[in-house]
């Protein structure tokens, strides 16, 4: 009998409780004819019958499939539901015992080497980039981030897409950027698509330092950027307590960047208007956001002063900052 292509694809589903594949075929076969002898499963799948005895064994230790008292044998399916639900309790009997032994072990680690420190040095550009990932995929919670140049080119595509996948997993990042950072074009256009996936991003000038926080019990702060790069981890501790109120305290006086998805009244501002107001936000001149836009100076300058005109504001800055407080171009939630 010919797998159809639908048990195909469906095949393996059971492999997470300990079923094997070829197995799990079997079982498959005696769901759609019960009570088959050996000799009946070895023509219809056209196999020899010793590996096939192997396999119903295997699938009679798991409750999968029962035999009869009668001559000859035959086998006989267990319903799937009542069946999947106990291999699934013995899983979990399972998964819960190697938790209670990482636990012993754990302990056995933290009586030999002492707990992990409070501060600790990570060297080397490539042990530097994976542990700045590994740090966001064990995030559960949030990730704060200080955010200023210079950057590791050739980490800037992998930590994107992490930060993409947390974030779908619900996972909330705060990034604080430095007002410079958003001066290379690179990393403006980076920024606003992080934005569009739920980046909550702020601007400042003058953010003090590059560090991410996780969960707010680890931190990791590059410290020296050359090639033989170094990086401190912080783990709880005082001195990670007083960094992340420091990421508090200045995202409470930077900037809203980019717009979070829910409608705002925005008189009558186009989406150009609002990019024109997010350079503006950040301290770009009109000569600097012409370069940015492509267009001529004066063209800018003149739609600068139609939106400091229906803003009320007297400067650009002013503008930018009214309509950060305004919501058009982010939140003040913290």
């Amino acid at each position: 009998m010919s797998v159809t292509r639908q048990e195909e694809i469906a095949v393996g589903a059971l492999k997470a409780l300990g079923v094997g594949e070829e197995e799990e075929r079997l079982y498959r076969l005696l769901l759609s004819g019960p009570d088959r002898t050996l000799a009946d499963l070895s023509e219809a799948l056209g196999a020899p019958p010793a590996p096939l005895r192997r396999r119903l064994r295997a699938l009679e230790d798991t409750g999968l499939v029962s035999r009869t008292p009668t001559r000859p044998v035959r086998y006989r399916p267990a319903p799937p539901g009542p069946a999947v639900d106990v291999l699934i309790a013995r899983r979990q009997e399972q998964l819960d015992r190697t938790r209670s032994e990482a636990k012993e072990l754990t302990q056995l680690w933290e009586e030999g080497t002492g707990r992990e420190p409070a501060v600790e040095v990570v060297q080397g550009a490539e042990a530097n980039i994976q542990l700045f990932l590994q740090t966001q995929r064990s995030a559960r919670e949030e990730i704060l981030t200080f955010d200023k140049p210079p950057y590791v080119v050739e980490g800037v595509g992998r930590q994107a897409e992490v930060q993409r996948d947390r974030m779908a997993h619900g996972v909330r990042y705060r990034t604080l950027y430095d007002r410079e950072s958003l001066l290379e074009p690179e990393q403006h256009a980076l920024a606003r698509e992080l934005a569009a996936h739920g980046e909550q991003a702020r601007v400042l000038d003058g953010v003090p330092l590059k560090a991410l926080i996780a969960d707010g019990t680890t931190a990791l702060v590059p410290v020296q950027l050359t090639e033989d790069r170094h990086a401190v981890i912080l783990r709880d501790s005082p001195l990670l307590d007083a960094l992340v109120s420091l990421f508090e305290l200045l995202w409470q006086r930077a900037t809203p960047l980019w717009p979070t998805g829910r409608p705002e009244q925005t008189d009558g501002l186009s989406d150009f208007d609002k990019l024109l107001l997010g350079y503006a936000a950040v301290g770009c001149t009109d000569e600097v956001t012409a370069r940015k836009t492509g267009l001529n100076q004066r063209t800018i300058e003149r739609h600068m002063r139609r939106i400091m005109d229906a803003l009320g504001a007297r400067t650009r800055f002013q503008a930018g900052l009214q309509a950060g407080l305004k919501g058009y171009l982010g939140d003040r939630e913290t």
